[in-house]
């Protein structure tokens, strides 16, 4: 592992598992940044493709490499974070990438706001099939009801943001129980309790190359997101008390429902009937909207046989309640 002499302003976290193919990609993204006071750390974890000796062969001085067993890309993040010198920090998947001035811009935008803790920008997807991947920038978070807002949802991946090192360290780093929505758990924690600034620009771009990424496993994402968010409730009982039982219920069991439904009209019924009689469970939803869960409580041919009756062409904007 090399250790450059001196202190860089931003440090970037790279975990890396079984990456070769897309190493060349990500890392040329961080070599071609019009900012280049940084480190770049990548924590290999326990990759079995040859990534750890493509890494080492090498020989940027910024480059910092740390090999570890496999143990989840949050304890991998987590370890980078505790090699991270910079002021700044920031994180680039192994797969994904950023325009060249993504930590220019982002640098730019926190040291105009010196009270914030967190800046996030725009992204696109890139390689989803059929012409999708519109570029996006999410809204502006920062407003009187930010909490809740970023409660219901941050919507910027986890390359999208850049965050002051006391405030990411102050937060505990991420949540090595979840596989997904760490990231969300995190910029919630922190964006609640300091100024956050939008970036409206798209930098970042999420790739796309199989069924093997994180975001591919629908089920997973939306009951690790609901996980983070009932963690979230459980240590701030005032927030939950401030904003009632109603809103923290919609802003937890929406999302849930969406995917269900996005699952529905997808036709893949096994991720829905699960979604579905979890949202059941909670008691969540609108009289409409039971109207098409109850059936995910039948046996699945059953299910099959009876959305075959239903109007294909019906609206599908259920919004539950």
């Amino acid at each position: 592992m090399n250790t450059p002499a001196t202190q860089p302003a931003v440090s970037i976290v790279m975990p890396c598992f079984n990456a070769r193919a897309h190493l060349p990609m990500s890392f040329s993204s961080v070599l071609a940044q019009t900012f280049d006071d940084w480190e770049l750390i990548v924590v290999d974890d326990g990759s079995t493709d040859r990534s750890y000796e493509w890494l080492k062969g090498q020989r940027d001085h910024r480059l910092v490499v740390l090999q570890q067993t496999n143990q989840g890309v949050s304890a991998a993040r987590n370890a980078g974070l505790g090699l991270a010198r910079g002021e700044y920090v920031t994180f680039l998947d192994a797969d994904d990438t950023w325009a060249p001035r993504f930590l220019e811009t982002m640098l730019a935008a926190l040291a105009a706001q010196p009270q914030a803790a967190l800046a996030y920008c725009g992204w696109q997807n890139v390689g989803l099939p059929g012409g999708r991947g519109q570029p996006f920038v999410p809204p502006e978070y920062e407003t009187p009801d930010k909490e809740e807002k970023l409660f219901a949802g941050c919507r910027w991946p986890i390359h999208a943001a850049m965050v002051r090192r006391p405030a990411i360290m102050s937060a505990g780093g991420f949540n090595r129980t979840l596989k997904n929505a760490e990231d969300y758990a995190l910029w919630l924690e922190i964006g609640a309790k300091a100024p956050i600034v939008r970036v409206p620009e798209v930098l970042a771009y999420y790739h796309f190359h199989g069924a093997g990424q994180a975001s591919s496993n629908k089920l997973r994402a939306v009951e690790q997101l609901l996980a983070a968010q009932q963690a979230y409730v459980r240590r701030h009982a005032d927030f939950a008390s401030r904003l009632g039982r109603t809103r923290v219920r919609k802003a937890m069991y929406q999302n849930l429902l969406r995917a269900g439904f996005d699952s529905y009209w997808k036709r893949d019924l096994v991720t829905a009937r699960t979604i579905f009689r979890r949202a059941m469970l909670a008691r969540y939803g609108s009289p409409r909207d039971w109207l098409y869960m109850l059936p995910a409580l039948l046996p699945l041919s059953v299910h099959h046989w009876l959305i075959r009756l239903l109007d294909e062409d019906s609206p599908h904007d259920l919004e539950g309640s």
